[in-house]
């Protein structure tokens, strides 16, 4: 029998201030480092101690996450050497020859997004892209409003909700599940994912239809592509071959999880070496590997250190992580709440799934898809151990949402890379983008209820 003491109702408590917080759209950070603070204290009773449980959980935390940090950062350095020898325009200009329409253009164009952003995330694929081929697809008659919501819920929607290839999200939710390997959250939220992707996308094009298309093709700010020599055209070329051999190698091998993630890694670094090789003679090559590398994990570490605090507030909450920064003595705070409301109130699956949706859903709105993953699979973990509910299901539900919601879909915060690209306002691209995301997430809940 579990009883709840102090140190429980502040943690909850606390859990509430930084999901209002992130509803007022403001950061989490303070909360969540006061939070470790206040719980080390009740927890040890010792000044001291509480202080040293801060470091210790900013430490658990950061080893969690440090692969997927890392694997971000390679990726980006990658996609920086592309660019740096024109490779790039190479890899995009057949695929912007596609289209020939509006509809054709938004699909081609998400689609595209779609690819870069599972391999070098949406934020580097908006940068990597948008320059090429949004011009063509306003050429095509495609509204630049309509060009911005493509990338959105195909990058920051379809794909980093599924995150294949990189799983960095996959892995942020299974760890703090406990669940072992990230291609099983892949696994149970394959489904759900496909259903919210084709809604959304079915839907954005029906109201992009409804409310017309430009007839006149925008020629005002025609492009004209560089003229690509025999360096950038092997880069490219070999590019596609390297990670072509990757999908092949992933299929037959059954690669998953950190196997899957080395691939990844390890081919994003031959990329660039070959990019950097072939641009420089060996002493030049020398100091750009070497400004790549740095520039890719000021930009991975950008996008983690508010993640890695995030987490280590949240890792509290999870028997393995709890016990590394609070001691051998506790099975985590909210597992043992969890417990404890299974033993006095009745849950069922209609309810869980709930739960975990509306706080998936307020958790996104902080505008950061990824800051609530901790939260979404720590949740996931104590609703499996208080009803008979299919951990990882639960779990990828929460993920979707949280993602769809926050991830860049309809908080205009978030929505600033493409909107700028496009050259249009974000709230605008919002009011296009809510009325499918939602009907995209109601259907998934919905399903949720009866499948899991």
């Amino acid at each position: 029998m579990v009883n709840l003491g102090l140190v429980h109702y502040v943690y909850v408590a606390f859990i509430a201030l930084i999901i209002i917080v992130m509803f007022l759209k403001k950061d989490v950070i303070l909360p969540c480092i006061l939070g470790i603070l206040v719980i080390g204290f009740i927890y040890s009773g010792n000044i001291i101690s509480s202080v040293q449980i801060i470091y210790r959980s900013v430490v658990v935390s950061s080893r969690e996450f440090i692969e997927i940090v890392i694997i971000i950062a390679l990726v980006n350095s990658m996609s920086k050497a592309l660019n740096s020898v024109g490779a790039d325009e190479v890899m995009i200009r057949p695929i912007s020859k596609l289209m020939i329409s509006p509809k054709i253009a938004f699909v081609v164009l998400g689609f595209t997004m779609m690819i870069f952003s599972w391999f070098i995330w949406p934020t580097p694929a908006i940068a990597f892209i948008g320059p090429l081929m949004v011009p063509a697809a306003i050429r095509s008659g495609l509204e630049p409003v309509w060009a911005a919501v493509s990338l959105d819920i195909f990058g920051n929607g379809i794909a980093l909700s599924s995150d294949y290839f990189i799983q960095g999200a996959p892995a942020i939710t299974s760890k703090a599940a406990g669940i072992e390997s990230p291609f099983a959250i892949v696994k149970a939220g394959f489904f759900m994912w496909l259903t919210i992707s084709a809604i959304v996308v079915a839907i954005s094009i029906i109201m992009m239809n409804r409310n017309g298309i430009n007839k006149i093709k925008n020629t005002e700010k025609k492009y004209t592509y560089k003229t690509s020599d025999s360096k950038s055209k092997i880069v490219a070329m070999l590019t596609y071959i390297f990670f072509l051999i990757d999908i092949v190698i992933l299929y037959f091998y059954k690669l998953k999880g950190n196997d899957a993630t080395s691939l990844i890694g390890g081919t994003a670094v031959i990329v660039m070496l070959l990019c950097v090789l072939i641009k420089n003679d060996i002493k030049a090559s020398l100091g750009e590997v070497t400004t790549l590398i740095r520039d890719g994990f000021m930009f991975s570490i950008k996008i983690f250190a508010p993640i890695i605090i995030i987490g280590a507030f949240f890792f509290l909450g999870s028997k393995e992580t709890a016990q590394e920064i609070l001691g051998l003595g506790t099975n985590g705070l909210l597992t043992d709440v969890g417990v404890y409301i299974s033993q006095n109130i009745k849950l069922n699956k209609f309810s869980v799934v709930l739960i975990q949706s509306f706080i998936s859903g307020l958790l996104g709105v902080g505008g950061s898809g990824f800051s609530g993953l901790p939260l979404i699979g720590t949740l996931a973990q104590v609703f499996s151990k208080a009803i008979n509910i299919n951990k990882a299901s639960i779990a990828a539900l929460g993920q979707i949402i949280t993602i769809w919601v926050g991830g860049g879909t309809i908080i205009p915060w978030s929505i600033i890379p493409s909107a700028a690209i496009c050259e249009v306002e974000p709230f605008e691209v919002v009011k296009r983008n809510i009325i499918p995301v939602a009907c995209g997430i109601i259907s998934i809940v919905l399903i949720a209820m009866f499948m899991l």
